[in-house]
């Protein structure tokens, strides 16, 4: 049984993550509009019966990943990655494989899906990664987009939502491991 009363709780107005407050950003609602549309994409360009590979980068991409694939009608294969380059709420522009790759990629058509990208540091990294193991191609799909941050030259062909160069958390997302749960997308209260 849902305890909706307790469920409610985490769609709020503002929070509070260790020492700063967040607002409310992006609502569930826009969130899910813009995975179904990543989705109808995705569907549209797989439906030939090519069974790609993708690969979820931990830990904040767990929701974006979830909530894609169970809105996609083809097949596919999911393995995990997990990449760290932050700490509190500043990219540290060093890449740490924390946990490798499962899954073999040579000669696989690889989705690599993202819960945000903003300098691309770890988009790089994993593109080269992903092409020494012998991927055939690898596409980057993202929750969310700072295109004033990014610059590099690797193309994300598929975006839900761009947004601005602001630290967020919700949805995945997290400062210092909080704040991953929330159904929502706050930002930063300056």
């Amino acid at each position: 049984m849902i305890n909706f009363a307790a469920a409610n709780i985490l769609s709020m107005e503002r929070i509070k993550l260790h020492d700063k407050e967040f607002r409310i950003f992006i609502p569930n609602e826009k969130i899910q509009q813009s995975i179904c549309d990543v989705a109808k994409r995705l569907n549209e360009k797989y439906k030939s019966g090519v069974s790609p590979l993708f690969i979820s980068v931990l830990n904040g991409s767990f929701m974006f990943t979830s909530d894609l694939l169970k809105l996609l009608d083809f097949q596919c294969e999911i393995s995990f990655i997990k990449l760290s380059s932050y700490s509190g709420t500043e990219s540290t522009g060093e890449i740490r494989e924390v946990l490798g790759l499962a899954s073999p990629v040579n000669g696989r058509d690889v989705i690599v899906l993202e819960d945000i990208v903003d300098t691309g540091n770890t988009i790089v990294e994993l593109n080269k990664i992903l092409l020494d193991k012998g991927a055939s191609s690898v596409s980057i799909c993202t929750l969310l987009l700072k295109p004033d941050a990014y610059k590099k030259d690797i193309a994300i062909e598929y975006v839900a939502i761009s947004i601005p160069n602001d630290f967020i958390v919700g949805y995945g997302l997290d400062y210092n491991e909080l704040g991953r749960q929330y159904k929502d997308i706050y930002v930063l209260d300056q």
